[in-house]
């Protein structure tokens, strides 16, 4: 059984952590942090999920993912990954996914299409993306919450860079983007389940 208390060593960061979290934040069911058998600490009492969402270009291949670069006061705070968190009570990943995206980056559920799922499992919990095509009118994204610096569409080829280097940061723009460790060891396979729709 997990505990919902982090770790004596880590209570200090943890304390720093709530007392950052951004004015009018509001708990929901599946807010706190799971102690898992892993040695690590995880977001969403249920487990989390998350969208990797992309589109096509007029060529009619993937062209853009939407990534999300995260609040300095969360947790890994300044990396990028996928909009996402936790899941609340009840809840399939699938319906957390497209929450979180609309909260996080002013995703409309009326144009996702959802395609493939990928399971990142750890004892005593597991993260979901949801791999998803961006369908209908484009959609005009967005950091909605103060859970995002920035939300943008990145072009693919650079992900695929990403996903072929044993880096977790690259080059865009001629600025450092730095990926969510647990991201970027996923994105191998979210890049299969993507190529496997073309």
């Amino acid at each position: 059984m997990s505990s919902l208390l982090p770790p004596e060593h880590d209570r200090e960061h943890h304390r720093q952590l709530q007392n950052s979290l951004p004015r009018g934040f509001v708990r929901k069911s599946g807010d706190g942090w799971v102690n898992c058998g892993c040695g690590n600490r995880h977001w969403g009492l249920f487990g989390a999920a998350g969208l990797f969402l992309a589109k096509r270009g007029a060529d009619g291949r993937w062209s853009h993912v939407v990534l999300q670069h995260r609040a300095l006061w969360s947790h890994q705070g300044g990396t990028w990954g996928v909009p996402g968190g936790a899941l609340m009570e009840g809840e399939t990943p699938v319906e957390a996914a497209l929450r979180e995206a609309h909260e996080e980056a002013g995703v409309s559920s009326t144009s996702v299409i959802p395609l493939a799922s990928h399971e990142f499992t750890h004892p005593d919990w597991s993260y979901t993306t949801i791999v998803a095509e961006s369908a209908g009118p484009l959609h005009t994204i967005g950091a909605t919450d103060s859970e995002s610096l920035e939300i943008e569409w990145v072009e693919l080829p650079l992900l695929r860079l990403a996903a072929a280097s044993d880096d977790r940061q690259i080059t865009r723009n001629g600025e450092v983007v730095e990926f969510l460790p647990a991201f970027r060891s996923s994105l191998p396979r979210l890049l299969q389940l993507l190529d496997e729709q073309e």
